[in-house]
């Protein structure tokens, strides 16, 4: 009566054994299917990101460039701006007509612009370095000659030609200057 219910294949225990193999290896091939799946997902998520990121590396990198540009090409924006109306005081008294009677106020406009000049260096950190009377420094001064006074010891500075100049910390312009050397007795 059994041999009715189920059939000769069934009933077999090697064959069920392939049976319950072959669905677990469809299951395990399925679920292994799904891993792959899973696997690439993740790496495509993995490789949009990394291109992602790449993209936007260039894009700051391309900004760097840019900003650095713009910083060498307007950097002096503020101080040309503030020069531009001592620039105008100084064509205003080309312009003037000097005579015996305006010499004086004319001699006080460029004095005045003279100090609105060195006002505007030391707005933006440019300050002249003292010279005159000072020990000799190569890192600042560039001896033009030396001679012969007792005004100022030997190694000082006797007389200045073109005066130092830095701007912050950094010497921009050396001084031309005339080192004093001991007198001949």
């Amino acid at each position: 009566m059994e041999n009715i219910l189920t059939s000769d294949n069934d009933s077999n225990p090697s064959k069920i054994e392939a049976q319950e193999n072959g669905a677990a290896a469809e299951a395990a091939n399925g679920a292994g299917e799904t891993l792959v799946e899973k696997w690439k997902a993740e790496a495509e998520k993995y490789k949009n990101d990394l291109l992602y990121l790449k993209a936007e590396f260039d894009n700051y990198k391309r900004q760097s460039i840019k900003e650095r540009s713009d910083l060498q090409k307007y950097g002096a924006e503020r101080f040309v701006k503030d020069l531009l109306p001592i620039l105008d005081n100084f064509e205003r008294a080309l312009i003037m007509k000097v005579t015996a009677e305006n010499f004086a106020s004319f001699v006080k406009g460029i004095e005045m612009t003279s100090s609105e000049i060195k006002s505007l260096l030391g707005k933006h950190a440019i300050v002249e370095v003292p010279a005159e009377g000072q020990p000799f420094d190569p890192s600042i001064h560039e001896a033009l000659s030396a001679e012969a006074t007792d005004k100022v010891p030997p190694g000082y500075i006797a007389r200045v030609f073109q005066k130092p100049y830095k701007f912050h910390e950094k010497v921009i312009r050396t001084g031309q200057v005339v080192v004093a050397q001991k007198l001949d007795a």
